[in-house]
């Protein structure tokens, strides 16, 4: 019963971590891309990568946490597959138009639940399904504005959905089946996400942007945001596979569509980004939305936790009841014995 208190404090410090780390990095990414005229994003998120890695090789050789040997091909496919995912989400967005990538990134809940309840029989409530779509249309109307479809951007689309939805689930199964917690998860998978991201990046960037990263003149302000950028990155990797590790990829998404929402209103104060009774209504109903969701969810884990006290109640009653019963018999043949002598 002791550890639950601290289990709880641990999602919601993972949760915070994550909010805050996200928002902040992308208001950060924003400035550098929008305002300083750096439009290399999968370059930079392999440069994240691989100051990531570096910051928990550091920290694995201080000894804050111990580091596990992991069977290496499914790790190397995991970071393979996430990386790639990276890169189809990027790619998406240089082929379609904003509002259906956001469509897209709707697009991977309810992907999710049909995955996880395809491939991994897990079940969840009419209300939890509920929940998620009065989000998902929040969301929608916060976000999606126009809507412009093209054969190739909607296979990138798809794709990107497929990868990033394994790729999540994929970071919480292993997590608990290789018993592996998510800081070693992500030191073993972070080279490889890197690597692939570090060859396709400048690529991939190319390609959308008609520059190349490497020919960029890179002034001591772009190069202070670009660090702060990569510091910043340590805490969302993170605090990613936390949150997936602690809670489930489901709920991570509905944290990200919260994230969506944080940057929209700090766009508007901080950026002064355009802002209109839309936007207002659609943040609203899906602030609603996670709200029923946050709810139904500690519901149904109160629910859960109650059966599984009875049912541990109860095999410890079946447990203890031979033994009491032996007892008895004991006492009983004693009390005779006793009986039996006395007479003698």
């Amino acid at each position: 019963m002791g550890e639950m208190p601290s289990f709880q404090l641990g999602v919601i410090g993972a949760l915070f971590l994550s909010v805050a780390s996200s928002v902040s990095i992308v208001i950060c990414n924003k400035a550098l891309m929008s305002n300083l005229g750096f439009p290399f994003a999968t370059t930079l998120t392999s440069w994240h990568l691989m100051v990531t890695f570096c910051t928990l090789h550091a920290a694995q050789r201080l000894n804050l946490f111990e580091s596990k040997s992991i069977e290496m091909k499914p790790v190397m496919l995991f970071g393979i597959l996430n990386g790639v995912s990276i890169g189809l989400l990027n790619l998406s967005l240089g082929f379609n138009s904003i509002g259906f990538y956001q469509m897209t990134k709707l697009a991977i809940i309810p992907f999710t639940v049909l995955l996880e309840t395809l491939f991994l029989k897990k079940q969840f409530s009419q209300k939890i399904k509920l929940s998620l779509f009065v989000l998902l249309v929040g969301v929608g109307i916060a976000s999606v504005t126009d809507l412009q479809l093209n054969f190739v951007g909607t296979i990138l689309s798809l794709l990107a959905i497929i990868t990033t939805c394994v790729g999540q689930i994929l970071t919480s199964t292993i997590q608990k089946r290789l018993n592996v917690s998510s800081t070693q998860l992500l030191y073993q998978s972070a080279p490889f996400q890197a690597a692939i991201l570090f060859v396709s990046g400048p690529l991939v960037d190319q390609f959308l942007t008609r520059k190349n990263v490497f020919a960029y003149k890179y002034s001591s302000l772009v190069l202070a945001f670009i660090i702060l950028s990569c510091i910043i990155s340590v805490s969302v990797n993170f605090s990613t596979f936390m949150v997936i590790g602690k809670t489930s990829p489901v709920t991570y998404q509905v944290l990200g569509h919260l994230k969506t929402c944080l940057v929209l209103g700090f766009g508007y104060t901080l950026l002064h980004d355009p802002f209109t009774m839309r936007n207002i209504i659609g943040i609203l109903v899906a602030i609603f939305g996670m709200g029923l969701y946050s709810y139904f969810c500690v519901q149904e884990n109160k629910k859960k936790q109650s059966v599984d006290l009875l049912l541990a109640s109860q095999m410890k009653d079946k447990d203890s009841a031979p033994i009491l019963g032996m007892q008895d018999k004991e006492i009983s043949h004693d009390a005779k014995k006793s009986t039996k002598d006395s007479l003698v």
